[in-house]
């Protein structure tokens, strides 16, 4: 490939959502083809690329790329740039999951079972794929990834940032698959693929998840959204109406995350956390923060308290117990659906490195993460309707109420008194906030006064 095309894909990958690397100097420094999925316009394939940073580090990222001889101009969102090909000749390379061509390829490579050396897709046994009729389509709400929906039938879920060895998404889900888990969606099939980095280093890890679609399912970040709309419009500065139906919702939210993290010990291994590793948590909590500062300077106004929060946790006297979780949960990695909460994405934070995505950790940090995230809604929606007293105040109490029902149906489904954690789970969500001003001084500058205020909310509890 050509230094032009690098050039191109550093731009366009600076540009993405789903990027992880930004903030940070970077430049494309390898790219690994894998086999072509086509052998007409457009020549589509995955490409792996390997992104530099300033500092000597490099990630992986998954690049569906597809290739025209004649620019589309109704592609032009998708277009990476123009340049020789040392194969094609002049093409035009594109994002290729917007194309309707390359996404009934890659689900003919389910159909068909495509194996290779360096891609291979695999399908569940008894896996019920989507027809031949059907057509795939992006899904617009991207985060880390990006999701191609195959009418109602199934969704295949491109990983981007991907790494050496198996996606904690697939193991999960496979595991909870095959326990006829209740909360989840059931997995299809998944890719594979095996690619090298700019050193030579053969890498091999997962690429894709394809899973039964959930017709009819409301993302709950929308629905919460909604529900403090509903909060903030009202005359009656007292809950009712709303707020009471979405209080009952996250109840049921907190009893479907218990069950979850109940199937999780069952069929994954426990631990227990003493003293000493205890006191390694609070102090990874502390190496977080001090890299958060040098970004978002804000926080040394907070430096003293945060710490505070931590080294209660390093001085915790009763020890740890610790499973595989979630990772990531928030309000947007769940669905509502006629049959209940499910819930989705099992990766854990893309921004964490594989050997600490399945690192068995506390279910507190999942459920801290909900709370983060009642709260999320709220300071979004202040900041997009005023931040009035009257409508402060609202918006406090309708995070408290969700936080508060989230809480109970938890303790009530697992038996779990989440009072008895009180000190960990604070750690957490303070552990967390200072997460969320990072990424949004990284990525939406204009929401970082969200984390900044939640923090110091968090400092100012007794």
């Amino acid at each position: 490939m050509t230094s032009d095309y690098y050039e191109q894909l550093t731009t366009y990958l600076a540009s993405r959502r789903w990027f992880a690397g930004k903030g940070r100097d970077f430049s494309v420094s390898h790219v690994h083809p894998l086999p072509w999925l086509s052998a007409t316009d457009p020549r589509v394939r995955v490409e792996v690329v390997t992104v530099l940073f300033a500092d000597g580090t490099e990630d992986g990222y998954q690049f569906p790329t597809a290739y025209l001889k004649v620019p589309d101009p109704e592609m032009v969102h998708a277009l990476v740039g123009e340049f020789e090909h040392p194969e094609l000749g002049h093409v035009a390379a594109y994002d290729a999951v917007y194309f309707t061509a390359a996404s009934e390829l890659l689900l003919d490579g389910f159909r068909t079972g495509q194996h290779g050396d360096e891609l291979s897709f695999e399908g569940v046994d008894g896996a019920e794929l989507p027809t031949q009729d059907v057509t795939g389509t992006v899904m617009t709400a991207e985060q880390s990834n990006t999701s191609i929906a195959y009418g109602e039938q199934a969704i295949l879920k491109l990983f981007r940032r991907i790494s050496d060895g198996g996606n904690p998404d697939i193991e999960i889900h496979a595991a909870l698959t095959r326990n006829g888990g209740d909360h989840v969606a059931p997995l299809l099939g998944w890719i594979e693929g095996r690619w090298s980095n700019s050193t030579g280093e053969t890498r091999h890890g997962h690429l894709g998840i394809l899973q039964v679609f959930l017709p009819g399912a409301t993302d709950g970040w929308a629905l919460a959204l909604s529900s403090v709309r509903n909060r903030l419009a009202e005359e009656d500065l007292h809950p009712h109406g709303a707020d009471a139906d979405f209080a009952s919702e996250a109840e049921r939210l907190g009893q479907a995350t218990a069950e979850v993290h109940a199937d999780l010990a069952k069929l994954f291994a426990t631990a227990t956390l003493g003293r000493d590793h205890q006191r390694g948590l609070s102090s990874a909590m502390g190496l977080r923060l001090d890299a958060a500062v040098a970004i978002v300077p804000e926080l040394e106004d907070y430096d003293r308290a945060l710490r505070g929060r931590f080294a209660e946790l390093a001085e915790l006297s009763s020890p740890i117990t610790v499973q595989r979780i979630h990772g990531d949960l928030h309000l947007g990695q769940t669905l509502r659906t006629v049959d209940g909460w499910k819930i989705i994405d099992f990766e854990g934070e893309p921004a964490k490195s594989l050997a600490e995505r399945v690192a068995l950790d506390s279910p507190m940090r999942d459920v801290a993460g909900m709370l983060r995230s009642f709260d999320y809604a709220a300071g979004v929606t202040l900041q997009e309707l005023g931040t009035g007293d009257h409508l402060r105040y609202r918006a406090d109490g309708w995070s408290q109420r969700n936080r508060d029902a989230f809480l109970q149906g938890y303790t009530n489904s697992r038996k779990v008194d989440v009072v008895d954690h009180t000190v960990l789970l604070r750690a957490y969500e303070t552990d967390k906030a200072i997460y969320e001003a990072v990424y949004e001084a990284r990525n939406r500058p204009s929401w970082l006064a969200i984390p900044l205020q939640a923090i110091a909310r968090l400092v100012a509890k007794e």
